[in-house]
């Protein structure tokens, strides 16, 4: 990659392109044998504008890193427990079977090792005495017979009988048996002892020698029984790991797996309720127990903040003294009322109660018997209402009543007169004593006075104030507006 110097200024006179280097600079050689010079001869005639020309090789670079780094990464897969419990016993049981069968193998090849050398030096003293008259009167032909009809019944392969010169003096061979004999002749190779000389003597003279080579049947059977016994106790630890890991997936993993289930409820769901079962482990008990109690301390702050919640959200919406919604609370419903009325295409009627000579009361009597006649009024606006009205305490001693689904005015001011007459009931006093006092009220009908929850309020209190004017303890209708 060649970086390009900056073009230098041409002498005054000279052409504007293609000028050469000034004399006595040499070209600047850069990474990749490409020179400053060979550059600067392309760059100046583009006007110096070198630096817009990319850098191909710092470039690819920064992209293969930026692509390295954007490239998802893949997240190996955890293992289970059961998984890791189910190998975990059949590695145990696996290894524990191979470390017998591998030492009882050893320990019995040697002592089958030994068994077997023994063998042939039995046989061949046998064979020595059984050829000797044919050894030393030279009769070849008795001395093959003797050594066929006994070597034929043992596990030998081969026995040859040599003179006193060491020359062969009869040679028994056992047929081939084919490939099964060949395997079990190399196995006798490497695992049986080699072949077993022993001389033949004749009144303390030595004639001749006899030479016998085991076979290796017994041993090949053996082999095979022991391999077969190996597969067979693996295929029986095999069995019993899958046992004990059913086992120990009902008695562990069962029960830390419901647990699991539990936190996930707990977490996603908020299902403080939900509790662990009990676990015949010591230790999982514990720790369900743990767990559940846990679960009991979160379930009592989530009820506690439940409840606060409650507390606070009723005190939000509702008038401390009468227990009655507040203004806001009482709006937010009113104009649901009012866009449920509209969908529907009935009429929602308002009443606005206000209480007569309240102030006189508060001032003449004290605030303690100006609160029980706000309660005392509370009560007997709740108790005319149906399912599904309204009553609040606006402010002071204003009240309202939210009546929905009515017919015409009429059943409004029905109610009105109604409560009228409640107001006539005395008043028990704190202090004792009884005051009976009276309330205006003006009432609105939407949509036929007001086409909107604040403009229905706005009757409703005119009304009310044209029924102050009145008389106290009356009721009057809202004008309906013109046009």
């Amino acid at each position: 990659m060649t970086i390009p110097r900056p073009p230098i200024p041409p002498p005054p006179g000279a052409p504007m392109s293609g000028h050469a280097p000034l004399a006595g600079l040499a070209p600047v050689e850069m990474p990749g044998g490409a020179s400053a010079d060979s550059q600067g001869a392309s760059t100046a005639h583009a006007n110096g504008a070198t630096h817009d020309m990319p850098l191909s090789g710092g470039t690819d670079a920064a992209a293969a890193a930026a692509n390295a780094f954007d490239a998802p990464v893949k997240h190996r897969r955890r293992p289970s427990l059961q998984g890791v419990l189910r190998r975990t016993h059949l590695r145990l049981a696996v290894s524990a079977v191979v470390l017998a069968a591998v030492s009882l193998t050893l320990v019995a090849w040697i002592a089958l090792r030994v068994y077997a050398e023994n063998n042939l030096l039995l046989l061949g003293r046998s064979l020595a005495y059984t050829v000797e008259a044919a050894v030393v009167f030279g009769d070849r032909v008795a001395a093959q017979e003797a050594i066929a009809m006994i070597a034929n019944e043992e596990d030998v392969v081969q026995v040859r009988v040599l003179d006193a010169h060491g020359a062969q003096f009869a040679l028994w061979r056992r047929p081939d048996g084919g490939a099964l004999a060949t395997l079990e002749r190399a196995v006798a190779d490497v695992a049986l002892p080699g072949p077993v000389t022993l001389p033949i003597r004749h009144d303390g003279d030595v004639v001749g020698h006899i030479e016998v080579q085991g076979q290796g049947h017994q041993f090949f059977v053996f082999l095979l029984s022991g391999v077969g016994g190996v597969l067979a106790c693996l295929l029986v630890t095999f069995a019993v790991a899958t046992v004990l890991a059913k086992r120990m997936h009902r008695d562990i993993v069962k029960p830390l797996r419901a647990l699991a289930e539990v936190a996930h409820a707990v977490r996603r769901e908020r299902a403080f309720h939900q509790r662990v079962a009990a676990t015949p482990l010591a230790e999982l008990k514990e720790l369900g127990d743990d767990f559940n109690a846990l679960l009991d301390e979160f379930e009592g702050w989530q009820n506690h903040l439940r409840a606060q919640n409650a507390t606070l959200a009723h005190q939000a919406n509702h008038d401390p003294l009468t227990g009655l919604p507040n203004r806001a609370y009482f709006e937010t419903r009113l104009a649901q009322a009012l866009s449920d009325a509209h969908e529907l295409g009935t009429h929602v009627a308002l009443l606005y109660l206000d209480s007569d000579r309240f102030k006189d009361i508060n001032d003449h009597l004290g605030h303690d018997a100006g609160d029980a006649v706000l309660i005392a009024i509370a009560e007997r606006l709740r108790q005319p209402l149906r399912e599904g009205d309204l009553v609040a305490r606006l402010g002071g001693d204003e009240f309202a009543v939210m009546l929905p689904g009515v017919r015409q005015t009429s059943n409004a001011v029905r109610l009105a007169q109604s409560l009228l007459v409640s107001m006539e009931k005395p008043i028990a006093l704190p202090g004792g004593g009884e005051i009976v006092t009276s309330m205006s009220i003006g009432v609105a009908l939407y949509p036929t006075h007001a086409p909107d929850a604040p403009a229905l309020l706005r009757m409703a209190d005119a009304a009310m104030y044209q029924a102050k004017r009145a008389g106290v303890g009356t009721w009057h209708v809202a004008e309906t507006p013109k046009g």
